[in-house]
């Protein structure tokens, strides 16, 4: 069974840093891009990042790039994605998602496979 489990989320001051991880079951993640979606009520659900399948690439929103940084644990068949100089408007529930590539990745409705979520709250 193919199961994506986010974990990292939590409650950080403005400027503060979070590591979200996305830990992989039932199939092997190193083979598959996986992207990061966040969404808050009332919103679509926003691409933040794309890491590429073997990390070739990793692209990033405007909004978080230099900011945020992706990357993989092929032996924990894990992602993660680095959140630093966390904002109020970062503040949401942040999603992992599996897909053959990252082409069309910041359209969440290419993505295959998906996690229930961790929410980032960054308040003072």
């Amino acid at each position: 069974q193919v199961q994506l489990v986010e974990s990292g989320g939590g409650l950080v001051q403005p400027g503060g840093s979070l590591k979200l991880s996305c830990a992989a079951s039932g199939f092997n993640l190193e083979h598959y891009a996986i992207g990061w979606f966040r969404q808050v009520p009332g919103k679509e659900r926003e691409g933040v990042s794309c890491i590429s399948s073997f990390a070739s690439n990793t692209y990033y929103a405007g909004s978080v790039k230099g900011r945020f940084t992706g990357s993989r644990d092929n032996a924990k068949n894990t992602v993660y994605l680095e959140m630093n100089g966390l904002k109020p408007d970062d503040t949401a529930v942040y999603y992992c998602a599996a897909a053959e590539s990252c082409t069309g990745w910041g359209d969440y409705r290419n993505m295959n496979y998906w996690g229930k979520g961790t929410l980032v709250t960054v308040s003072s």
